[in-house]
This record gives C-alpha cells, sequence and structure tokens, in this order.
C-alpha cells in the first residue's frame, strides 16, 4: 500500500506529541515490515524542519528528524509540474493541493493525515486509526 504522510503525523512521532504519537509509531513500525511504502513531499521535509528546530531549540534535533525521514520514506518533488497542477486544483490551502498533486503524481493510495477536512480530494485521506485499521 502507497500512503503519503502528511506533517502531522510525522510531527506526532517526531515530537512525541501525546496523544497522537502511539499511532503514529505504529504506522512506522508497519513501514519497517514493508506492508506500507511511506511517501512525503519535499515542502514537508522544509516544514518538519523548521518546526522540529522552533519546537526544540535545537539544529541538531533538526537534521536528525529529517535524517529519519529519509531513511524511512520516498520523497516526492515539488517541481513546476506539481506547483501548476496545485495551483489550478479548487483546494484554497496551497499546502494541502501540493500533497494532493504529489499523491496523484505517484499514484499513491491513500494520504494519512489527522486533518480530516484536508481538502477535497480524489485520494482517499485517511487518520492514522483507519490506515491502522487496514494494513
Amino acid at each position: 500500500m502507497k500512503i503519503l504522510f502528511d506533517t502531522n503525523v510525522l510531527l506526532d512521532i517526531l515530537l512525541n506529541r501525546d496523544p497522537f504519537v502511539a499511532q503514529a509509531r505504529s504506522l512506522m513500525q508497519v513501514i519497517d515490515t514493508g506492508k506500507i511504502i511511506a511517501y512525503v513531499t519535499a515542502t514537508t521535509l522544509t516544514d518538519i524542519f523548521y518546526i522540529v528546530r522552533k519546537h526544540t531549540k535545537s539544529y541538531e534535533r533538526a537534521h536528525q528528524a529529517i535524517t529519519t525521514v529519509l531513511m524511512l520514506m520516498i520523497v516526492c518533488t515539488v517541481d513546476r509540474r506539481i506547483v501548476e497542477v496545485a495551483l489550478a486544483s479548487d483546494c484554497k490551502d496551497f499546502e494541502d493541493a501540493i500533497q494532493v498533486a504529489c499523491a496523484i503524481s505517484h499514484g499513491v493510495d491513500a494520504i494519512v493525515s489527522r486533518d480530516l477536512g484536508l481538502v477535497q480530494s480524489p485520494i482517499p485521506i485517511l487518520s492514522p486509526q483507519e490506515l491502522c485499521n487496514q494494513v
């Protein structure tokens, strides 16, 4: 199953955010088994670095967060074509539109997010719990 991970799910595990970290950890374990092929957008990586560094006040923690994600996930390139698809969408949240455009481009089966109102998307959007129940 090919899954694009939204920023909030990754931050849950990287910042050990209760009460969400347990489900995020479960998903990471499923990635390790190969049942999930995990994707992340390049723009999500910049967001993660910024947020982890700001939250922890540590460049090293932010660097390690990105290194961890890179070990587990395929990075979706955000290029001109992706940006144009996102801009042409009806989505008012540009970050969400980028994620959906990347998900479509890579043929993922779903996007996992705690923000279920993410966007009107042709790709199913699942909560971490819903995804855990499916794998």
